[in-house]
């Protein structure tokens, strides 16, 4: 179990990060057409993963270490660790959200919307595709998706808010993890709040 792994990470995250095999690799040109390769992930419907965290605000900065099981329909379980101490915890069930301790509503945000749009990129409905150099550009009334043309690796995508706000989410480090090319740095923005995240162990449930 991934909530194991994070014990371990947390006490000696040095360690583990030696002990992954990490290595650059480029994506492979993929020749299927976009509707098919989006809907060849639908199958995926959890993800459970281990990340170091940084939360930014303005000139402040906050580490930490995390864990979470998040599903396609928003359910999630999160937790922060710093120095291999649990220092906040968060669930979501059928869109009612309970932190330990209390978080203001920007953070809420991104910690709940942000993290199942960002790692559930692909799930996307009713959408248009636009053509921009090297990309693919996919909009419809509150998200717009780029991602590279010939790999079909997610480059950002914006998400609109229902208070007209937007979440700005940005991906790097391609690496395959089961067969499943995936970013492994995520950066989510909302007004003066940022979190990035590096994810050190990841696994996607069918």
């Amino acid at each position: 179990m991934l909530k194991n792994l994070l014990k371990l990470f947390s006490i000696s995250s040095i360690i583990l990060f030696a002990c992954t095999n990490h290595h650059l690799e480029t994506p492979p040109s993929i020749d299927m057409g976009v509707e098919d390769y989006l809907s060849s992930k639908n199958n995926i419907l959890s993800i459970e993963t281990i990340f170091s965290i940084t939360f930014e605000k303005e000139d402040e900065k906050y580490k930490g270490d995390g864990y979470l099981n998040i599903s396609k329909n928003g359910d999630m379980t999160l937790r922060i660790y710093y120095l291999g101490f649990l220092r906040f915890e968060m669930t979501s069930r059928d869109n009612i959200v309970k932190s330990t301790p209390m978080i203001d509503m920007n953070k809420s945000i991104i910690l709940t919307e942000g993290l199942r749009v960002c790692f559930f990129w692909w799930d996307i409905p009713e959408f248009e595709i636009l053509e921009q150099n090297d990309a693919y550009k996919l909009e419809n009334t509150s998200r717009r998706l780029w991602f590279d043309r010939k790999t079909k690796f997610p480059l950002k995508q914006n998400f609109l808010l229902s208070d007209g706000r937007e979440l700005r989410i940005f991906y790097g480090k391609p690496e395959k993890i089961q067969d499943i090319w995936y970013p492994l740095k995520i950066r989510i923005e909302l007004s003066s709040y940022a979190v990035n995240l590096n994810i050190k162990e990841i696994s996607f449930s069918l």
